[in-house]
């Protein structure tokens, strides 16, 4: 909640505590300093965690977890369900060829024509929801990313996961799409917070689970895409979730941008150009609710990057590659900057900081090799269909 005429809502004498994980050394803004402070002054919340890869959002602070006595639906915002999941793939590393992977990967793009029907019946789903983008990754900051374990922590612990350095595993990042966008527009107005046992509150909350359940069948079909297309078998590994309200200690707990940590492994996404990491939750402190860092977190927004990457065509150029040797695949200029590595804080530091914090222990590290995004320009096809309309235009005046 930026601001407080955005939020509407009217905070409560004396603020929740909050507790910060993270240390000088990470860059965190102004602004989500200012929205913490504000949401933990909102009426009912009664402890407030941030992590960090804590960055403004457009209602409230990405990377920060919220307990309180009522949902706030802005706290978790459109993309409910939102999260990563990883598989591990059965691929040898020495038979694969990054330009061959990368146009297979581009099979992802466009509509999947699989049975939506019994596979949202197999999640106890209803057979017909939204179904027209079950299996489409999105857009903004979402990918599906071809990675490789580099370097070993905790040799012990992806044994355990039946990993080893070396292994070729795929990162997905997806949500609940257009089903998270309707539930969430239907008590947009909502800054005051449903009461949970209200018809309101309860009938959000249904549709909140439904859209959590949609979310992670999400990525698993987006995975199984990427699979048929490199033409190998896969299997999880891990799905952290990290945009989700849950009960907890006896209220409503709030992630937004704050993975699960009920789990023996949890992902830690990098940028496109920098390593992303396996990590082993350490003990629970009660303060950290539940939670952990998602990802390395923005450091820059999506409009400031325009002018920051990309300014020449071989700029432009250079951000179809990484430092590491690796392909991004992204037909849409814009969100190619948009979302360029330089716009993403250190995932390094953020583990540091982690670390440091007694949160959480490094398993492996996760290089980079091919980076899906999108593979139609929505600048071209839009192009294209102005070209269309115009010779339209051209036969209906002869």
């Amino acid at each position: 909640m930026g601001t407080s005429e955005k939020a509407g809502a009217v905070p409560a004498n004396g603020a929740a505590p909050i507790q910060r994980f993270y240390s000088d050394r990470s860059w965190i803004e102004g602004a989500a300093e200012e929205q913490l402070t504000f949401v933990a002054g909102m009426a009912g919340v009664s402890s407030v965690a941030a992590f960090p890869d804590l960055h403004p959002g457009k209602y409230g602070p990405v990377g920060s977890a919220i307990l309180a006595d009522r949902i706030y639906p802005q706290l978790i915002g459109n993309d409910i369900g939102c999260g990563m999941s990883l598989y591990a793939l059965d691929l040898p590393a020495r038979k694969l060829r990054l330009d061959k992977a990368a146009a297979k990967l581009r099979q992802l793009e466009g509509v999947w024509t699989g049975n939506a029907g019994a596979r949202l019946a197999g999640e106890d789903l209803p057979t017909d929801l939204h179904n027209q983008a079950l299996g489409t990754i999105g857009g903004g900051n979402h990918f599906c990313e071809l990675q490789v374990i580099d370097e070993v922590t905790d040799g012990a612990l992806l044994e355990a996961a039946a990993l080893r350095k070396g292994d070729l595993v795929l990162l997905v990042h997806s949500g609940s799409r257009s089903l998270g966008t309707a539930v969430f527009g239907s008590v947009l107005d909502r800054f005051d917070g449903l009461d949970p046992n209200s018809p309101d509150g309860k009938a959000y909350r249904a549709a909140h689970d439904q859209a959590v359940r949609w979310a992670a069948l999400n990525r698993e079909l987006i995975a199984e895409r990427a699979a048929k297309a490199l033409r190998c078998d896969l299997r999880i590994v891990a799905d952290a979730p990290h945009n989700l309200v849950e009960d907890h200690a006896g209220g409503i707990l709030h992630r937004k941008g704050a993975a699960r940590v009920d789990q023996a492994l949890v992902p830690l996404a990098g940028s496109r150009d920098a390593l992303s990491y396996l990590l082993a939750p350490c003990r629970e402190q009660a303060e950290a609710l539940a939670s952990l860092a998602h990802g390395a977190g923005r450091k820059y927004d999506r409009r400031s990057m325009t002018g920051r990457a990309g300014g020449t065509r071989s700029d432009r150029d250079s951000l179809g590659r990484t430092s590491f040797g690796g392909l991004v695949v992204c037909e849409d200029r814009q969100l190619l900057i948009e979302e360029a590595p330089a716009a993403y804080k250190d995932p390094a530091q953020v583990l540091k900081d982690l670390q440091s914090a007694g949160l959480a222990a490094p398993v492996a590290a996760l290089k980079p090799l091919v980076t899906y995004k999108k593979a139609v320009s929505d600048t071209l096809e839009s192009a294209r269909q102005d070209k269309r309309r115009r010779l339209w235009d051209r036969r209906a005046k002869r």
